[in-house]
């Protein structure tokens, strides 16, 4: 059996931003020290760490030097250099595993090991030139969406084509670089499943939760999500699946789409309403609900894993809402927040104390809890507009 790292021991985030900050917030109780690196200093994680190592992440002596500091390293977004996750693996136990980070930091790689391991996902075809993208569309057929293999989020590097003759503007459009063609989904809703693989091979699921976006970039989530017991089932097997084939020590979300109907591909001899979108192996944006919703918060869960720590507890203790509240809601008024406190008992605000404010990221977060599923997302949408308006 794995070593457990005790508490007193010193935690490695790679990355600097809000979800470093939550599991810096969720290390204190358990009394660990947290370590960031990142390029910037006084960072959301940052200031909440013990403390701060600030280089480039292609800076790998600094990287190592980071490293010795601490008994374990994990990360906080997917985009960190894998030179940089790889240069600690070689010194202290990275979690998860670089294999996940290499996976999820291409959308290519990412569908081909959806492919690899049985698991459905939307038709696809790699695209390293003009030849390849035309190709393609006359296999997949339009509409289909065109996206950059890396560095997308948030529907940046992707461009929708309707017609096989938009193929060269969007060639152009994205730069001329590597990128997957998709074929497009007409799904009824979009849905995440939060999830955690212990160093023995335990998992723990949170239920599913449900997501709605506004220009591409996530506004409310609903859990546990309103779903048939099959398709929960479902979820959590091609999780399962993936945490598995990955050999994920941490967290991981998993995004799916729900068809209307079964779609064509399988799963264990069976259609399937879910396809997969995309992984992220870290805590995600609509698990925050789990904060004041579950009995262990995915980020805790993030904590205990990676420290050799049993799994929690992910029982659900009441439906509940997320909304993300992004930066211009700040240029409108700094001090509404304090309103939504009014409405109940059950609503939370999470302020990020992010030091410059971008009109689309996501800086604060407001969660609400009630008995009963319906009114749960009436509350959030609520105190939402008492923020805005």
């Amino acid at each position: 059996m794995t070593k457990m790292i005790l508490p007193n021991s010193a935690i490695g985030i790679l990355g600097n931003g809000q979800l470093g900050r939550m599991l810096a917030l969720a290390a204190r109780p358990f009394s660990y020290h947290i370590h960031v690196f990142s390029p910037e200093a006084n960072s959301p994680t940052g200031q909440v760490a013990d403390r701060e190592f600030v280089a480039a992440y292609e800076d790998l002596d600094a990287v190592r030097d980071f490293a010795r500091s601490v008994d374990v390293v994990t990360y906080e977004f997917e985009n960190v250099p894998l030179a940089t996750a790889e240069a600690c693996a070689a010194i202290v136990p990275l979690r998860p595993g670089a294999e996940a980070l290499r996976v999820a930091q291409n959308r290519l790689c990412e569908k081909t090991f959806f492919a690899e391991n049985g698991l459905p996902t939307v038709p696809f075809a790699a695209v390293h030139s003009l030849a390849d993208l035309q190709t393609g569309l006359a296999e997949i057929g339009c509409p289909a969406v065109l996206k950059t293999a890396v560095s997308g989020y948030d529907g940046k590097g992707q461009i929708k084509l309707n017609h096989p003759d938009e193929a060269a503007d969007a060639w152009q459009a994205v730069g001329k670089v590597d990128c997957i063609l998709e074929g497009w989904v007409d799904f009824e809703r979009e849905v995440s499943m939060v999830a955690a693989r212990d160093v023995n091979g335990r998992i723990a699921h949170y239920n599913l939760i449900e997501n709605s976006h506004a220009n591409h970039i996530l506004d409310v989530s609903l859990a546990p999500a309103n779903v048939p017991p099959q398709v929960l089932a479902q979820a959590e097997a091609m999780v399962q699946t993936v945490l598995t084939a990955l050999d994920v020590v941490g967290v991981l979300c998993v995004e799916f789409f729900l068809t209307p109907t079964p779609n064509p591909s399988s799963w264990n001899g069976e259609g399937s309403q879910l396809l997969l979108n995309e992984i992220a192996p870290r805590p995600h944006n609509s698990g925050h609900l789990t904060i004041e919703a579950c009995v262990t918060s995915q980020f805790e869960q993030q904590l205990r894993t990676v420290c050799g720590l049993p799994v929690g507890d992910t029982t659900y203790l009441r439906p509940a809402a997320m909304a993300n509240l992004l930066g211009d809601l700040w240029e409108k008024s700094q001090r509404r927040g304090a309103k939504t406190q009014s409405y109940s008992r059950k609503v939370s605000l999470h302020l990020q104390n992010l030091r410059v404010l971008q009109k689309r990221q996501h800086e604060r977060r407001l969660n609400t809890m009630n008995e009963n599923y319906s009114p749960v997302h009436s509350l959030c949408v609520l105190c939402v507009s008492a923020v805005y308006f």
